[in-house]
Parts: C-alpha cells; structure tokens; sequence
C-alpha cells in the first residue's frame, strides 16, 4: 500500500504542489470510509485537489456549489414526471466522491440532508431507501475567513467528518512550481491527464486490508485516553465523542498501512490527533475570550497523555 501512496501523490503532484498531508488525509479516508473537511483561504486549490484525487482513485466525481438558497432535492434528487409516470432523478451525491464546495453557505435543513448519506450510504427519497455507490466519500470546503451569510455546520454533523484538514498556503518553492505548471489559458491542464492508480472495487477490496491491521492494547488505549482528556479540560465545554477515538484508530490503521506497516504505532496517534480531534472540540466561551482554540485542547491532552514505549 505504500506503493499506492507514492503513486497517487505523484498523480496529484501533476497539478497541485505542496499538499502532501491534504493527499494523505483523503487517501486514508477512501481506505477506511470516513469524510474529510477542508478548510482554506480561497485560492489554495481544494477544488482542484479533489478533482485530481478523484481521476487519480479511478472513481467518479461529483461538485455541489452549496449556496443559501439550495434545496435538499437539489442535492440528493428529486421525483419527476417522465412519460406520464414519476420516475427518480438522482442528484449529485450519487457519486464516489462528492465534493460539498463551501458547505457552510447553505442553511441547515439542506446541510443535514448529507447526514444520512454520510453515515448510512444511502439517501431517502419518497419513502424509498436508496442506496449510494460505493466506495462514498464526501469532501467538503469552507471558507474560515469570510463568515457574514454563513452558517456554521452543528457539532453533530462536524464529528461525521473523520479529519479536518487545514489548507495552508504552499511554500515559496512550491508556489514558483504551481505557477510554472502546464495551462490552457488560466485552467490547470492536467487534470484530465491524470492515469487512475486504482478503481473502485480495488479501493473496497484494501479497506478489508486495513482492517485487519494489527493493533495492541495499549495503542488503543492510548487512542481512548487521549480522547477521555479532551473531555475533562477545564477550558473545554464538550469533548471528543467515543466515535472520535473509533475515526482515530481507523485513520491510524490505514497511515500504518500507507506506510508499509501491518500495526499501528502510538505514532500514528500522536500525528493523527490534530486533525481527527480538533474540530470535535467546543471551548468554554470565557476561555475562547482568552484565545484558547481546540488545537490548544488537543495540544495538551497530547502533552498530559503518556505516550506508550
């Protein structure tokens, strides 16, 4: 599997630089059927990233332009009349990877339309049950700068999401490469030359692979104790939930994977928490006053956890 990452890494590279934990973050996702949420300035390719993503797994893609005035139907399909008879037209998330673009600008009766399509495959329209492809992965964006018309997703749906991955800006060096790669006009023109490194089915066949990567008692409990902190913080007013430590050890098991490991390290945790925790976490507000941010939470339930040796 390491021989996967390489590979996809250097897809990718053909059209975004400097994005090497972005790659990995979705990568393990579609290995262990998680969700991840990217969060950027605009102009930091997370758009495009997910597109070469896609064309890289050999896997369909799909965008949704969320906006205020979207509907649910608009998103997950509607019943039309065809021929005198009503007939399902399926939307958007009827794909492998759905990209929610800007999520956090649509209210919430259509943001909590993704809910079951995120946690269950599967969409209900009309009372019928609809099952989605698989493998489903949804990567969605936003904006952390610009929050006027905004609504922010609720904690409930924020802890669906396995990681949230903070798009920086790239390096000087890596910046000078994005501007000297192949365009037609302003558009990126390698996206569509991008060669899949797998398909589908390969991808579901290597979750049963990274599921049965080896992990011993005390990585796990370290996994559990890290998340327990979170929740006894004095500046924290909700913690990580019992299903942050499930996403953590199955990012942990598929990083093992990517890395040419058949075990878990407590490594993997340690490198894994940031982005599987931090966006589970809600701060007193008379500690956010004081500019405490869950990335500190996380920082010192890192630093009060023993690590195992």
């Amino acid at each position: 599997m390491r021989e996967l990452r390489d590979r996809v890494h250097a897809a990718t590279e053909a059209v975004v630089r400097g994005q090497t934990a972005t790659v990995d973050a979705l990568l393990i996702a579609a290995l262990v059927g998680g969700h991840v949420l990217l969060e950027g300035v605009p102009g930091t390719a997370k758009t495009l990233l997910a597109r070469a993503v896609a064309k890289a797994l050999g896997v369909s893609f799909s965008r949704a332009q969320f906006t205020p005035d979207m509907l649910p139907s608009d998103l997950i399909g509607t019943m039309t009349l065809r021929g005198g008879e009503l007939a399902f037209r399926p939307g958007p998330v009827f794909t492998n990877l759905l990209l929610a673009d800007e999520i956090n600008r649509t209210p919430p009766k259509t943001q909590a339309a993704l809910l079951e399509a995120m946690e269950e495959h599967q969409v209900t329209v009309d009372g019928v049950s609809r099952p989605l492809p698989e493998p489903f992965l949804v990567v969605a964006t936003q904006n952390p700068i610009e929050y006027e018309g905004t609504y922010p997703l609720p904690e409930a749906q924020l802890d669906r999401f396995i990681m949230k991955v903070e798009v920086g800006y790239p390096s000087e060096d890596h910046e000078k490469e994005i501007v000297m790669l192949p365009r037609s006009g302003l558009a990126p023109s390698g996206v569509e030359d991008i060669e899949a490194v797998v398909d589908g089915p390969q991808l579901m066949s290597l979750r049963a692979v990274v599921d049965e990567t080896h992990v011993e008692d005390r990585v796990a409990g370290y996994a559990v104790a890290l998340v327990r902190r979170t929740r006894e913080l004095p500046s924290v007013e909700l913690g990580a939930s019992p299903r942050a430590a499930v996403h953590l050890l199955g990012a942990a098991k598929a990083l093992a994977r990517l890395s040419g490991r058949d075990f878990v390290t407590p490594d993997d945790i340690t490198r894994l928490a940031p982005a599987v925790l931090t966006h589970r976490i809600l701060v007193r507000p008379e500690a956010e006053l004081e500019g405490y941010r869950p990335h500190d939470a996380v920082a010192a339930a890192l630093e009060d956890v023993e690590v195992p040796r």
